[in-house]
């Protein structure tokens, strides 16, 4: 049997590391639709980048969301474009995968592209130092011993004048969207973790409404401190 040598070599090469690496460490941030979790994420990157300068650590810590869009896609080799739909929250019809399945010289299914986004998330969390935004992080990392899953939220009103105000909409139809999104993203983190799991549950779960994104992000940094993950 011809044997794909250089496959063979990184296949024993990650064997290897990961016999000495442990996975993370990853922070995930899930939030409610309207709560400010980049801005949380992006601070909270900037104060663990200053600890570990202060500390001269040779890490940096960085934040990731729709990145993890091109990096599935370019696992799958398609086109970002050809699976947003899947990171907007949104199913196909069985007509709308069959036409696809016909025209589509690199067709995947929903499955296979959940499959491939969950994979990029678990690797780039396996490398650690990272802050992942949303995409199931939760479920996906949540047995690894060195990550803390943060959850934002805030009463409805309050994110539906937010959404309002970022995307012109009616109060009542940020409310509608609002609602709508946090069933759907609640759906996708279920995908990975099980319907009614323990995988989906949080760690923290912050007030938005009533904390800053500095004080948010201080405190996730001081609980990452007691639980020795930096």
């Amino acid at each position: 049997m011809k044997v794909d040598l250089i496959k063979y070599m990184s296949d024993r090469m990650q064997q290897e590391r990961k016999k000495v690496q442990q996975p993370g460490p990853v922070v995930t941030i899930s939030r409610l639709n309207g709560c400010p979790a980049k801005k949380v994420a992006a601070r909270l990157s900037e104060m663990l980048n200053c600890k570990a300068e202060a500390n001269n650590l040779s890490h940096s810590w960085k934040w990731i969301s729709k990145e993890i869009m091109a990096e599935s896609a370019k696992e799958l080799q398609m086109d970002p474009d050809q699976i947003k739909y899947v990171f907007d929250y949104e199913k196909k019809s069985l007509i709308d995968e069959i036409l696809n399945a016909q025209s589509i010289k690199y067709y995947k299914s929903d499955r296979s592209i959940r499959s491939a986004i969950g994979k990029v998330i678990h690797n780039i969390a396996y490398e650690g130092h990272v802050v992942i935004v949303g995409r199931g992080g939760v479920a996906i990392t949540k047995h690894f011993p060195k990550s803390l899953h943060v959850n934002l939220e805030a009463p409805l009103e309050w994110r539906a004048l937010r959404i309002s105000e970022k995307m012109n909409y009616s109060i009542d139809k940020a409310r509608e969207y609002a609602t709508d999104t946090d069933h759907k993203r609640k759906q996708f983190r279920e995908y990975f973790g099980g319907k009614g799991t323990d995988y989906n549950w949080f760690d923290i779960t912050f007030n938005a409404m009533t904390l800053s994104i500095e004080e948010i992000a201080t405190t996730i940094v001081k609980v990452l401190e007691l639980r020795k993950m930096i």
